[in-house]
């Protein structure tokens, strides 16, 4: 079993995609997630690149993936942590580099500069490792 932290684009992504995830995989993120693709999705269909409807459909995707939501205080002091020794001006992207530091295996995640500065401190992992 691999366990995969995955942030909001991926998210996203595979929401757009309906993909399946191959049961071997766990999938974890921080609490945030869910606030953060809301908003996401609801900035697509106030530009008018998203219909509602498929918005709708992609929230329903991700409220039926098997995803482990954590936000716990040990998960903001590492990820306080994490905002420190990477030189990051906030901790939201350090949920999920702290969360895959203490439950996961790997960060799943499409930004290559978060990908970059994320392998300092733990491993990085593409959508088709998760995929696949």
């Amino acid at each position: 079993m691999t366990r995969y932290v995955i942030e909001p684009d991926v998210a996203l992504a595979l929401a757009a995609r309906e993909a399946e995830i191959p049961s071997r995989h766990r999938l974890f993120a921080p609490t945030l997630l869910r606030s953060q693709v809301l908003a996401q999705l609801y900035v697509e269909v106030q530009r008018g690149e998203l219909s509602r409807e498929e918005a709708s459909r992609r929230l329903d995707y991700l409220r039926g993936l098997p995803l482990r939501l954590l936000g716990d205080r040990v998960l903001q002091r590492m990820a306080w942590n994490v905002a420190l020794e990477l030189g990051w001006p906030d901790t939201f992207v350090a949920e999920y580099v702290a969360l895959t530091k203490l439950q996961a295996d790997a960060l799943v995640t499409r930004d290559l500069a978060l990908a970059k500065a994320a392998s300092k401190v733990i491993a990085v992992a593409t959508m088709d490792d998760l995929l696949n």
